[in-house]
């Protein structure tokens, strides 16, 4: 592992908002180094998960008609919901529901490596956080999947970051949303 210290996120990019009324969709893009078979992997097996995802899975992610239990992790309470697999076309579309919002993972082969796509719908209020929280996800399953892994940032450990802090102030400008005072 190397020392987290070290690791700053990039700037917030690869992010846009679809509105629709009072439902917003975070949409997010990363383009990965490595091919959709190992990032499908990342998405679906629950050891995996558990070093870059801000929730853990009590069985693969990989089967339709598959109910998983879903944990967030570092939430104040426990807090699990169970999802089923609606889509799992491997290694390209992927869709559940996490915590009452759906999540729809899309992957497609490019540049010898993998466009990672996720659509999620969050309360607009928290759609900056999301967005930071999703862009650190991210890179830390970069650094796993290059085997340069720095350990999972996620829930109220990520918020106390410099970087997610950083990061939520630049989305919340691009959104046009105010960051909430807390």
């Amino acid at each position: 592992m190397i020392d987290r210290e070290q690791y700053t996120p990039g700037p917030a990019s690869g992010a846009q908002v679809r509105k629709d009324g009072e439902k917003w969709t975070l949409i997010l893009v990363r383009e990965l180094r490595h091919s959709p078979k190992t990032v499908w992997q990342a998405l679906t097996d629950p050891a995996q998960l558990r070093e870059w995802a801000p929730f853990d899975a009590d069985r693969s992610l990989g089967t339709v008609g598959t109910t998983v239990k879903l944990t967030t992790v570092g939430a104040p309470t426990p807090h699990v919901t169970e999802t089923t697999v609606t889509r799992a076309d491997a290694p390209m579309v992927l869709e559940y529901n996490w915590g009452g919002f759906d999540m729809r993972w899309q992957l497609e082969a490019f540049g010898g490596g993998t466009r990672l796509t996720l659509w999620t719908n969050i309360d607009r209020r928290f759609i900056a956080m999301g967005a930071a929280g999703w862009h650190l996800c991210f890179d830390v399953l970069d650094h796993l999947l290059s085997g340069t892994p720095i350990g999972r940032i996620v829930g109220p450990e990520a918020m106390k970051f410099a970087g997610w802090q950083r990061l939520h102030a630049e989305y919340a400008k691009q959104f046009g949303v105010e960051t909430p005072r807390g």
